[in-house]
């Protein structure tokens, strides 16, 4: 054989001894390497809750602002935020700084009546001497007296108007007609937004007028909050809430829908539908007005109930969900499994698996989950 042909055939006889012990070194430490251990989990019987939350607050169903009856400036606040009240108890009063326009007539007024009914007294003098002399008859004597009569009332009104005016209050109906401000209902203050020596306005056509205290019934709390448009068609009046309150922690409050808007409201580009809700408190719970706080509202409910993890179920072409349930050492069998009811986190499983089953979890042991 000539050398030139020997040297290309050394090269290839060198090149498949080469290929031939990387083989035999790859599968060497295949070899050794440890098998691929993928960890389980078990299915497990539990409750499976499917729920929308709502945000929003804790609020009173019926707060009530007062509101003077007069305008003046507060001379006295008897209350403070805290303090539980009835209907009719004093708040507050109020010291009349008259209108010195309206005093004026006012005054004019009483001194015109006054004018009138001296005026008037002088005829009845005059004809009651004319009628002890038989000179006039008592139906000609009448309308003197009843002219008298009237004098008199109008003075008296007048004087009740400037009394009004000057101090707020009538002499007939007693100095604590407008002065004294009252609650309206029976509550608790939640807040006294004003001083005293603050000036309040009564409310009129013009002016909703100076609030002095708000006063609410705390034993009667509803959750006011909203939802979204995608979950607001799957509520109903009647269901039942779950209510947990943001400075209250590891306490929730059972509630039941009593309201949903039939209009929504858009908010940073969102439609969202106000809800309202009782809350059933316990005789002696407490909650304060305004805590923010979020309602799970129970859409769908499964108790004691087979349930495994989302994650464990996969899907082949055709969507259909299966799981691997372990059978051996190693060894792995396809189950499909008939799925319920989802939290997005667990689900219900109809059939397929049974509890005490080890499933293959798409994660190698001391492998981080991806």
């Amino acid at each position: 054989m000539k050398k030139g042909c020997l040297i290309p055939l050394i090269v290839l006889i060198v090149i498949v001894l080469g290929a031939g012990a990387y083989v035999v070194y790859y599968l060497y430490q295949e070899e050794q390497q440890d098998p691929v251990v993928y960890q389980t989990a078990a299915p497990y019987t539990g409750s499976i809750v499917n729920k929308s939350v709502a945000t929003g607050s804790v609020t009173p169903r019926t707060e009530v602002e007062i509101k003077p009856n007069i305008s003046g400036i507060i001379s006295e606040l008897l209350v403070e935020a805290g303090d539980t009240v009835r209907t009719g108890d004093l708040i507050a009063r109020v010291k009349v700084i008259p209108d010195m326009v309206s005093l004026n007539n006012a005054e004019n007024r009483v001194n015109r009546a006054q004018i009138a009914v001296e005026n008037a007294q002088q005829d009845y003098d005059r004809n009651q001497a004319l009628l002890e002399q038989g000179v006039i008859s008592p139906a000609d004597f009448l309308p003197v007296e009843t002219a008298r009569r009237n004098a008199q009332e109008e003075l008296s009104a007048a004087q009740e108007n400037l009394a009004i005016v000057r101090e707020g209050a009538s002499k007939r109906a007693g100095k604590a007609s407008l002065t004294n401000v009252r609650s309206t209902i029976d509550g608790m203050i939640l807040d006294v937004p004003i001083k005293e020596g603050n000036s309040v306005i009564e409310a009129n056509n013009f002016n909703d007028g100076t609030t002095i205290a708000s006063v609410a019934d705390m034993r009667d709390l509803i959750f006011l909050g909203k939802v979204d448009e995608s979950e607001v068609e799957k509520l109903e009046t009647g269901m039942d809430l779950i209510v947990s309150v943001g400075a209250i922690e590891g306490r929730t409050f059972p509630a039941g829908l009593e309201y949903i808007s039939p209009k929504g409201i858009e908010e940073n580009g969102a439609i969202q539908f106000e809800i309202k809700a009782a809350l059933r408190l316990e005789t002696g719970e407490f909650i304060r007005a305004g805590y923010s706080a979020n309602a799970d509202v129970v859409l769908d409910r499964r108790d004691s109930v087979l349930v495994i993890s989302e994650g464990l179920i996969q899907f082949d072409d055709a969507r259909q969900p299966f799981v691997e349930v372990k059978v051996g050492e190693g060894q792995w069998e396809r189950r499909d499994v008939e799925l319920g009811l989802s939290d997005g986190m667990q689900v219900e499983v109809l059939g397929g698996v049974a509890e005490g089953d080890s499933i293959k979890q798409w994660n190698q042991a001391g492998r981080p989950w991806r």
